[in-house]
């Protein structure tokens, strides 16, 4: 869990020093700009941003029952952010593994990507595919999810 949290932690103490520094030199309002910069940049690298995670196995379980797709992440993911971002409210109706808390979620990653942990990987009706196109991946949410 607190492997997630580095990136976000580093941006914010960053943001801290160099807004100080900012500060220091008579620029306020530089200053602030810097902070609410490094703010965002951590807001959106922190787990905050994604809805809560699951184990690959409950997943995989939940999508098996209701056809909805899983997506495996890990925090700090420019492309699992994008993802995110452009799916917008329905990226809730995904089963979404954090494959930096789930050992299993980041072995079913490696099989699907030649051992490697590439993400964002989305398992669509047992089938997995990586770095898909959001627009793509809204499509396979059935109306009912």
């Amino acid at each position: 869990m607190m492997r997630a949290w580095v990136l976000p932690i580093l941006l914010v103490l960053s943001g801290s020093v160099v807004a100080t520094g900012q500060i220091f030199r008579g620029n306020p309002g530089i200053a602030a700009a810097l902070l609410l910069t490094f703010l965002a940049l951590a807001g959106v690298n922190s787990p905050l941003i994604f809805p809560r995670s699951t184990g690959a196995q409950e997943a995989q379980r939940r999508s098996a029952v209701d056809g909805r797709p899983v997506v495996f992440w890990r925090p700090g993911c420019k492309y699992c952010i994008r993802l995110r971002i452009r799916l917008g409210g329905s990226a809730r109706q995904l089963h979404w593994v954090n494959i930096w808390r789930d050992p299993e979620g980041a072995a079913a990653v490696r099989a699907a990507n030649d051992g490697n942990e590439t993400v964002p990987t989305v398992l669509v009706a047992g089938q997995p595919y990586t770095s898909p196109d959001p627009a793509w991946v809204r499509k396979q949410l059935s109306p009912s999810a």
